[in-house]
């Protein structure tokens, strides 16, 4: 199979799922994760070894893991049995290749949850079955909610703890009904598992008979990824991020002698943030609107027919259109309107605190932009599930606000596309990240 073949092989077979998990402190999170990586055989041997040996001088008896010390890399979480930072894996089986943010669960660390789950198909929420439902889990499922996690996925931990009684997972499962209903999310798996003893979550387990429902891999192997949920021709979305024009700067002896062979094209390159498109496909431009025609697309160099988000590719546009860094190309009549204000819901990252007035940076997709905070209008106080007056957002904090942009950008609902209705707000001083924002009706 030549290079080429090879490489539009692995693109029709990818399926990149992305998976997130959080829970509260002492549950389990960290041991779960690890023993989900062994048991797929996602540890290499070197650091298997390692885990032993310091797994050995804990205590542990003679063979038994530590599983928490696969995922908890920071000194500062190995020495004090916490998830401080998000910890990203990549482990693959033979049907799916993962990427799994591993948040923190401890309130003060909530920012480094939302950055975890912001991009994640799915979000693996973990509940001690002896204590059930509590505040920090009705945190995690409020921010799900708010960011719209396609997939989520409730984890009962401990299960051997409680005998591996059907009547106590019935009880917790009948909690997380009452919550993810009051949220209004509709797409929840609730599974019993044992992350010390591996029940349920690679395999299903003997000791559960009455749980007719799949492994925890099983079903994470099995939900719909990126690729099926944003596929419809209907939602594309290619933020620009550069123009390519290999022979632009050619001399015409170069073009004509070195270069032979070489094709003189102009193509828009960038991320696909949602949708596919095809060779043929009518396509319209932001912010000038113009439509035109899709003549060509190249997927890592090799010509293909068809795209999908999230690839990243360079399409060729019929006819010599302006496009540049920051425009927007979409399916023709779905073009997003052009926003000069925007009403969000702001997920406060920084330390620093916002209040009104202040002047930042809004990006959006390959776009920056001037704003100014011209109103907060409330706070999200997530024990509650209220919102209640405010007049600045502290570090961790999630509200309501409206900016005023200098230049106009296409933002989305983030309820109708994820990627087109969500932004950073950025400092315009140092350039750091101050919040995470999702456009509102």
């Amino acid at each position: 199979m030549s290079t080429t073949e090879a490489v539009r092989t692995a693109l029709d077979t990818s399926t990149l799922f992305r998976f997130a998990t959080a829970g509260s402190v002492d549950d389990g999170k960290s041991t779960l994760v690890g023993r989900l990586l062994h048991d797929s055989k996602a540890i290499l041997a070197d650091q298997l070894e390692q885990v032993a040996r310091t797994s050995a001088e804990r205590g542990f008896a003679h063979g038994a893991f530590d599983f928490a010390l696969l995922t908890d890399g920071l000194r500062a979480e190995r020495e004090q049995g916490i998830t401080i930072d998000v910890a990203y894996r990549y482990f693959s089986t033979g049907n799916r290749s993962f990427i799994l943010a591993d948040c923190p669960g401890h309130v003060q660390y909530t920012r480094n949850m939302v950055t975890g789950a912001t991009t994640a198909d799915a979000v693996i929420v973990l509940i001690d079955g002896r204590k059930g439902v509590l505040e920090q889990t009705r945190r995690h499922l409020a921010v799900i909610a708010l960011l719209r996690v396609p997939h989520v996925i409730v984890a009962v931990n401990k299960i051997d703890l409680l005998g591996y009684a059907h009547s106590a997972f019935d009880e917790v499962a009948a909690q997380v009904d009452r919550v993810t209903a009051e949220l209004g999310i509709d797409d929840v798996h609730v599974i019993p598992v044992s992350a010390l003893e591996g029940d349920n979550i690679v395999d299903r387990s003997a000791h559960t008979p009455w749980y007719d429902g799949p492994a925890l891999l099983e079903l994470l192997e099995t939900l719909p990824g990126q690729e099926e949920l944003a596929s419809a021709p209907g939602d594309f979305r290619l933020p620009v991020q550069l123009v390519l024009r290999p022979q632009g700067g050619l001399s015409p002896e170069i073009a004509a002698g070195e270069a032979e062979g070489l094709r003189d094209y102009r193509a828009a390159a960038g991320r696909i943030a949602s949708g596919s498109v095809r060779i043929g496909d009518e396509v319209q431009v932001f912010p000038s609107g113009i439509r035109t025609i899709v003549s060509g697309i190249s997927v890592a160099g090799v010509d293909v027919d068809r795209a999908t988000a999230p690839q990243s590719v360079a399409l060729e546009l019929a006819g010599d259109i302006d496009v540049a860094r920051g425009s927007v190309i979409a399916a023709t009549d779905t073009l997003p309107g052009a926003r000069r204000e925007i009403d969000a819901e702001l997920f406060q990252l920084d330390a620093r605190t916002l209040v009104e007035g202040a002047r930042v940076l809004v990006k959006h997709g390959t776009a920056t932009v001037q704003a100014v905070v011209t109103q907060i209008e409330s706070r999200y106080d997530l024990d509650t599930l209220a919102h209640e007056p405010a007049e600045a957002l502290a570090v961790n904090d999630i509200g309501r606000v409206r900016l005023r942009l200098a230049a106009v950008l296409p933002l989305e609902s983030y309820r109708d596309n994820r990627a087109g209705g969500s932004f950073l707000v950025i400092h315009p001083a140092d350039g750091a990240t101050l919040a995470a924002g999702i456009a509102r009706d």
